[in-house]
């Protein structure tokens, strides 16, 4: 039996991307994507992204808080102990593999000339 485990999101970035960088040299990004339901009157859906290496590096220079972007990814859960009450939580995580930058703010489309330029 085969499992798939894909997801796929257009939404709003919910703040500037968290980025960190480690030892070893690699890079890690975070943010929060807003998903607008189809009925007005629903509150977004809530995602929490994690980005490594070259899309990483892409969310770091080119998405900044509101802009609209579609990710692929799989849904992770990520888990840890609750450093106050010694309780195990988690959260589920989308680790994004691919990026897409849809905003038509300035930043986007200064990235999107540099692409085309660079072809």
């Amino acid at each position: 039996m085969t499992y798939i485990n894909k997801v796929d999101l257009v939404g709003r970035a919910g703040q500037d991307p968290e980025v960190r960088y480690f030892e070893s040299g690699a890079m890690k990004v975070s943010l929060s994507l807003a998903v607008k339901p189809p009925y007005k009157s629903e509150s977004p859906l809530w995602f929490d992204l994690e980005l490594w290496g070259n899309i990483a590096q892409v969310a770091a220079d080119w998405v900044t808080k509101g802009s609209t972007i579609g990710v692929s990814g799989e849904l992770t859960l990520d888990k840890w102990t609750d450093k106050n009450t010694g309780e195990l939580r988690e959260k589920p995580v989308i680790k994004v593999n691919n990026l897409e930058l849809i905003s038509s703010s300035q930043k986007s489309t200064e990235y999107s000339n540099a692409l085309v330029e660079s072809y």
